[in-house]
């Protein structure tokens, strides 16, 4: 059922290290995941998972041998490695002994737009947790994809790839390096484009919105850029009645997720 790979020097295991860099894993359109939840979720949902390393202790559970039977079955390359090479593939204190390689699933505008009516837009967003929350967070409010601008986090980094808990798998993701071609592009297909800012007199919930709505979210510290706000049909912001200064964005972009999802698909 499976392959044991006793070195460093072995050539699939120097892949797999390989794809913990960011510039491996857009050459290779592949990336990894860690951990027996994430891992069987994958197999649920018919990611194309390619490769699985495991340690000797994650098959002391009955569970755990049942997965890598399924994995075995649809055909997919299974490694044994000791645990300090499986430490050298893993990022978390405490790994669970498995590991898998994972196609990542390309999507582009021009096939996903028509037939969308609610897309989220990140700017520069950088912190993984965040980035994370605001994935799994869009899936919940049926976000139909999510448009990463020029300059946000790698979204299939390991700390992402962890806060998403699965919905990595469900988002259709979509990563656009030419950000005002983009933009307009979303326009021109009939989406009104909303932007959250602080500074402007329009509350979240003193408005409707239209069926289909590009909700753009902005870079932790400096919020959206110039340019986006002036290309923008509306701009909003989240009350404040304490004394902080702001919102995390990732808080911030779930409520206004769920109060669009609410006209998009409650009324």
């Amino acid at each position: 059922m499976y392959i044991e790979i006793k070195s460093k020097d072995n050539e699939r295991f120097k892949y797999v290290k390989s794809l913990l860099k960011k510039k491996h894993r857009n050459l290779e359109k592949k990336f990894i995941v860690e951990g027996h939840r994430i891992i069987k979720q994958a197999l649920e949902v018919e990611a194309e998972v390619e490769t699985v390393m495991f340690t000797e202790e994650y098959l002391r559970s009955e569970e755990h041998e049942q997965l890598l039977l399924k994995l075995s079955g649809a055909g997919v390359r299974i490694f044994k490695v000791a645990r300090p090479l499986l430490d050298e593939l893993s990022d978390t204190q405490h790994s669970q002994g498995i590991i898998a390689v994972v196609r990542l699933n390309e999507h582009d505008l021009e096939s996903q737009l028509p037939n969308a009516n609610f897309i989220l837009v990140l700017d520069r967003i950088q912190d993984p947790g965040n980035m994370g929350t605001i994935i799994r967070t869009a899936d919940a409010a049926g976000v139909d994809a999510v448009v990463m601008l020029k300059g946000c986090t790698d979204p299939y980094s390991s700390k992402v790839l962890r806060s998403t808990m699965g919905s990595i798998f469900n988002m259709k993701l979509l990563l656009a390096d030419e950000s005002e071609a983009t933009l307009k592009f979303i326009r021109q297909s009939g989406f009104e484009l909303v932007s959250s800012m602080l500074e402007t007199d329009t509350y979240y919930d003193e408005i409707e919105f239209k069926k289909k709505t590009a909700l753009v979210i902005g870079n932790e510290g400096s919020g959206i850029e110039d340019w986006i706000l002036k290309e923008s049909d509306v701009h909003v912001k989240i009350p404040i009645y304490g004394s902080a200064e702001s919102l995390n964005a990732a808080v911030a972009a779930g409520i206004l997720m769920y109060r669009i999802a609410g006209f998009i698909y409650c009324k």
